[in-house]
């Protein structure tokens, strides 16, 4: 998965909010059709709402 794709996730999911669940994080990503190793990644994150800067360590981005 490329680099730029997920930053362009998390800068798009961010857009105009200070945070996001996990399960939107996960919708989104889905409806995106993200690769499947960062789908894993994103089940694997307990449940609650994240700022960007906190998805992005968990996930492995650069957005924030």
């Amino acid at each position: 998965m490329s680099q730029q794709r997920l930053d362009d996730l998390l800068d798009d999911l961010w857009s105009g909010q200070e945070r996001v669940t996990q399960a939107e994080i996960h919708r989104r990503a889905v409806a995106a059709d993200m690769p499947a190793d960062l789908l894993t990644r994103i089940t694997a994150m307990p449940e609650g709402e994240y700022a960007v800067d906190e998805a992005a360590e968990l996930l492995g981005g650069t957005a924030g």
